[in-house]
């Protein structure tokens, strides 16, 4: 019995450090820390918290809880947010939008508990998100319950401003990003406080320039732009964006030619330099400050790995020399199975292993080489061709399997766009009633028959499963059977094209509508060229690596609009009342003229902040900064003038901060992939992909050995020393 039970002990200390150094490994995979519990308890709900359907439970309850700011009061569910035509909106009744608001906080108390438990309290103490993670709930708590309280009738929720932060604590690249602009913000104040003094002095020089006098052009130009101080900083604020361009100045342009050297420098001055000074200021700062931060993941990646290492060799030390210590690579063989990680790497890792002596061991520096596979993403690679007994298909695969055969196909493409735009183009001036949609449909009948050929060829040369391993023939095969069906469609419902063939509503959509969506199927078609283009492949990649490995950077800029969305529409709800259609010259409704070029003339009445969705629009419209005065004017006017720092604050974040980092993001991205491609002309063939925190890889420091083991010394929940 003491024989078995030894046993079964040995067995248990075997499974913990096969665990634990399962763990580490996923830990360092995803660039997690490994300072947490590890015990088997410990682990098994780790492993579990961190599962898949975990992390999609947390990823969708934070979506649910941003959500609910379309839904509760002041709802969006209205087809339009134009005050001359808005519909009164759907009110949920008092308790529904709470309810499933207590929900989601019932999650999050869960998700913050079992984040506490599995780092320790030492841990939790110094992580400064989890004290913030838990004031927020308790803060959002207590504004529901006083929410239930008064039944639904408070005005100001604060919890609603505290939502965006459950959205970045849950993803530690979104931190590591908004510490990167926290730091980066110091160094652009230089810049930032050089635009303010030249903001102050040509305010100054403006309003000397431009005193009121006799003079009637120069009395417009003092009563439009330079009435008062803050109308003179309002104006050359809106002037550093070319918004009001050349509006500002044609009054004073008009009585002497000399006025336009002021404008001129300003904008030179301004614009095109410290503009574009902050730019490379902030590529610069902001490129180092991230740099910062992924050296941190990547030295996560590294420890992860070496801690998987120390705690393998507890299983068996076999001594390569007296000084190195190796893990069997049977043992190892068995973690990695255990793993969950990308199917390419998993069976990358195995090969690798396979390929070492049967019953050998592998040293640190072989075991973290090994797992250097994590650092990109797999080669893809395509299935074989068919092979054909018949000379006769043979050469029928070698024609259409060759690329002058793609050529071909892009040539006819073209044809058929340029065709399309001949016939809009005769038929632009038609009305609908006379409209003849024969020559459109039979254009479109032909070169949909002759985009199945193709696609049709294509499968027989290359066989089915090497036609799907490419993702251009994914996109072509996918709209070439959507403009299939939508051509079966529209024959089945109006018949085959015949002189005379015009739109009628029949079902849901007109043949009218019917022929357009075909029509914008088929440019979108015309993409398939990206791909046989080298530069624009480069151009179109980098512009897919934004989206998929910069959600992080996305993420921080819908908590911008999210905080500023909400705080508008409590500033600004209902302050934007219609007085009448108004034409696009100086009218008189009533007893008010409205002039050109104003908020009321232009029929911006959808851009408000009555709800939440028209609070998002009015704000991305004026992070466009095209005609953004015309907010600054109305708002003013419609509120208080001391709305435009409301605007103004919103430009700064969006316009000038957040768009100059992307900028960075975007040249970073660039300049990485243009100097592998030139650099590696051959990984061009292949699908290699740098994942996002390894996108500085090159220049990323290795971490030592010493400081490896001496941060894995400092474990608060294991002693690794020997």
């Amino acid at each position: 019995m003491t024989i078995i039970s030894l046993n079964l002990v040995a067995t248990d200390g075997q499974n913990l450090y096969i665990n634990q150094a399962v763990v580490f490994i996923e830990d360092a995979i995803q660039y997690r820390s490994i300072y947490h519990r590890v015990d088997s308890d410990s682990l098994w709900l780790y492993r579990w918290y961190y599962s898949r359907v975990c992390q999609w439970i947390l990823s969708i309850t934070i979506m649910l809880i941003l959500v609910l700011a379309f839904l509760e009061l002041p709802s969006s569910l209205t087809i339009t947010s134009d005050v001359r035509y808005r519909s009164k909106a759907w009110e949920p009744p008092c308790g529904l939008t709470e309810s499933i608001e207590l929900l989601c906080f019932l999650v999050f108390i869960v998700d913050v508990s079992v984040k506490s438990y599995l780092i320790g309290w030492e841990e939790f103490r110094k992580t400064k998100w989890l004290l913030a993670y838990i004031v927020v709930l308790l803060v959002s708590l207590v504004d529901w319950t006083v929410s239930i309280y008064l039944s639904c009738g408070t005005t100001v929720r604060i919890r609603r401003f505290l939502r965006p932060f459950f959205l970045l604590q849950n993803s530690s690249m979104m931190k590591k990003t908004l510490k990167s602009i926290k730091s980066t913000l110091t160094e652009m104040g230089g810049v930032g406080l050089l635009l303010v003094l030249h903001l102050c002095l040509f305010t100054m020089f403006g309003m000397l320039l431009f005193a009121r006098t006799q003079d009637g052009q120069l009395e417009k130009e003092w009563k439009g732009y330079f009435h008062s101080l803050t109308d003179s900083w309002t104006t050359l604020l809106v002037l550093l964006t070319t918004a009001n361009n050349p509006d500002a100045m044609i009054a004073a342009y008009s009585k002497n030619r000399a006025y336009s050297i002021f404008f001129i420098l300003f904008i030179v001055i301004g614009n095109l330099v410290l503009m574009n000074l902050l730019t490379a200021i902030t590529y610069n700062q902001f490129r180092g400050y991230l740099l910062k931060s992924v050296q941190t993941s990547f030295f996560r990646r590294r420890l992860g790995i070496r801690a998987a290492f120390e705690v393998l060799c507890y299983l068996k030390e076999t001594a390569v020399n007296d000084d190195v210590l190796c893990v069997p690579t049977w043992t190892l063989l068995q973690v990695v199975r255990k793993v969950d990680m990308n199917s390419h790497c998993k069976k990358a890792i195995i090969e690798r292993l396979k390929s070492y002596p049967h019953g050998g061991g592998l040293s640190s520096a072989q075991f973290q080489s090994l797992f250097d596979e994590l650092d990109r993403e797999s080669v893809k690679e395509h299935p074989p061709r068919p092979v054909y007994e018949l000379p006769f298909l043979q050469r029928i695969q070698f024609v259409f399997g060759h690329s002058y055969f793609e050529y071909l196909g892009n040539a006819v493409a073209l044809a058929n766009i340029i065709s399309v735009c001949v016939v809009l183009v005769l038929d632009v001036e038609k009305p609908p009633d006379i409209r003849d949609d024969f020559f459109l449909g039979v254009i479109n009948c032909f070169f949909i028959l002759c985009y199945l050929l193709e696609m049709l060829l294509k499968i027989f040369a290359l066989g089915l499963r090497r036609y799907l391993s490419y993702t251009r023939n994914i996109f072509d095969g996918v709209l070439t059977v959507v403009l299939m069906v939508l051509e079966v469609s529209t024959f089945a419902v109006y018949g085959f094209p015949h002189p005379g063939w015009k739109p009628e509503m029949q079902g849901l959509w007109s043949l009218w509508d019917m022929v357009r969506l075909a029509n914008m199927l088929i440019v979108f078609r015309f993409l398939r060229i990206i791909a046989n283009m080298e530069f624009m492949s480069v151009v179109a990649s980098t512009l897919i690596d934004l989206v998929k490995n910069l959600r992080a950077f996305a993420g921080i800029l819908v908590v911008i609009f999210y905080i500023f969305a909400l705080l508008g529409t409590a500033l600004f709800r209902g302050v934007v009342v219609p007085v009448g259609n108004v034409s696009a010259v100086n009218v008189t409704s009533g007893n008010t003229t409205f002039q050109c070029g104003t908020f009321e003339q232009l029929e911006y009445w959808p851009n408000n902040f009555d709800d939440f969705a028209a609070a998002v629009v009015t704000l991305w419209d004026v992070m466009i900064v095209n005609n953004w005065h015309v907010f600054l004017d109305a708002y003013s006017r419609f509120t208080s003038p001391w709305s435009k720092l409301y605007f103004i604050a919103w430009w700064l974040i969006s316009s000038v901060m957040w768009v100059n980092l992307f900028i960075a993001l975007l040249l970073e991205n660039f300049i990485h992939k243009w100097d592998r491609r030139n650099n590696h002309p051959s990984l061009s063939k292949f699908e290699y992909q740098m994942t996002v925190e390894l996108l500085f890889r090159d220049v990323l420091e290795e971490p030592t050995e010493e400081e490896l083991i001496e941060t894995l010394y400092q474990h608060p929940h294991m002693d690794l020393r020997r």
